[in-house]
């Protein structure tokens, strides 16, 4: 190889990259506190973007509704002000969707604690009864019964420690919970004021990161990074909104179901169902057996019945209004989503849930169009890259 200067400093990168490498793995753990501790430092600043990023999104369609139209073109005075009154509206239509959230669940969710204190008692002795009604039924289940020597005394004195348990435990840890968020208020607020700062800016931040990007790295470089910047804001934007949608959709197709079937606590479960659908796949099924757990006290045949219309109305918003609501807004198949959810869970709890599938679709794309050069610039055939079922089948009977 022909040593060049251009040759030689890529030589020298590459070579203190393998040395820092080396360093880091040697010294992980001082590496990986070394970062705990950066992220502990602009833990504000990193709220306050997560916090611009979602306020921006009902932001820019503010602005599109109300201060992109022709009789407001020759109004310079009103343009000033589309951001401030934007944002306010913005903030306020947050807020408010999370007041009627907190006044639809918190009444229903104390009044519901309240019934299964009461009523636990009377379920456990209505099941004691229900199953002394088929001991005569036949020899077989009597015998059963008999052999298991169910003590119900001791089985209700369980159940109401466990809830007892439950409730102090839940108690704790919103204690826990609330000492946390207390000594987190500061950093909320500090990231609030620098998310307006940021969204007022956003267009002046902007430029300079433009600025600084092409002075300090080569423009193709640039460009791709710009393009990756772009590339996952959309695909952000467009993840959060879909979410947000399905959500609000599920949340209603359960409240009208509910309401026409005339379940117990029909208003509660759905926007409990509508709000934990937010987190992908899981969450709806966790608001399903919660609802199933309320009905449950109330009646075991609806709680029967609500598990059969969640599955009905869980398959119908499955297979005709998520893919086309949030589908399309990431461009990430099905199967990946999974991966996807599965990863983030288990690695960084709801939170990777949520973050992951983005991700994913992002390098999704990049990859699926880097994969698209390579072959159109190797000048592979179409033909060779189809699998079609009749050709797989063919391949396995050949083989056997």
């Amino acid at each position: 190889m022909e040593f060049n200067k251009h040759n030689t400093r890529a030589m020298i990168g590459l070579i203190v990259l393998a040395l820092m490498l080396w360093a880091g793995l040697q010294n992980y753990r001082s590496v990986l506190e070394g970062i705990a501790w950066a992220i502990g430092l602009f833990f504000p600043f990193i709220i306050g973007g997560c916090m611009a990023f979602i306020i921006n999104i009902p932001m820019a369609i503010f602005e599109h509704a109300l201060f992109n139209k022709r009789w407001m073109a020759g109004k310079p005075r009103l343009q000033k002000m589309k951001r401030p009154i934007s944002l306010l509206l913005a903030l306020f239509a947050i807020i408010l969707l999370l007041c009627v959230v907190s006044f639809l669940i918190v009444p229903e969710f104390t009044d519901s604690v309240l019934v299964i204190k009461d009523a636990g008692p009377a379920f456990i002795k209505e099941i004691q009864g229900w199953i002394n009604s088929i001991q005569g039924t036949s020899p077989d289940i009597t015998n059963f019964l008999t052999n298991l020597s169910l003590d119900w005394s001791n089985i209700e004195a369980g159940i109401l420690g466990f809830l007892q348990k439950g409730v102090l435990t839940f108690l704790d840890g919103t204690v826990d919970a609330a000492t946390s968020i207390a000594g987190g208020v500061l950093s909320f607020f500090i990231g609030i004021i620098f998310a307006i700062y940021a969204l007022f800016q956003k267009e002046t931040l902007g430029r300079q990161f433009r600025k600084i990007l092409y002075a300090y790295v080569p423009e193709k470089v640039a460009d791709r990074v710009l393009f990756i910047t772009d590339l996952s804001s959309k695909t952000f934007g467009n993840f959060v909104t879909g979410q947000c949608t399905e959500a609000v959709i599920i949340g209603g197709l359960f409240f009208i179901t509910m309401s026409i079937f005339r379940f117990p606590y029909a208003l509660m479960i759905s926007v409990l169902i509508g709000f934990l659908s937010l987190i992908p796949i899981f969450g709806a099924f966790i608001g399903c057996v919660l609802g199933a757990f309320l009905i449950l006290m109330n009646s075991p045949i609806q709680a029967f019945w609500f598990i059969v219309l969640f599955l009905v109305v869980q398959q119908l918003e499955g297979n005709l209004i998520y893919p086309h609501v949030v589908g399309g807004s990431v461009g990430l198949p099905s199967i990946w989503v999974l991966v996807a959810v599965t990863i983030g869970g288990n690695g960084w709890g709801i939170v990777g849930m949520i973050i992951t599938i983005p991700l994913c679709s992002v390098f999704y794309t990049l990859l699926r169009e880097e994969v698209a050069s390579r072959l159109r610039s190797r000048q592979i055939e179409r033909n060779k890259l189809t699998v079609s079922a009749d050709e797989t089948l063919d391949k396995t009977s050949e083989r056997k």
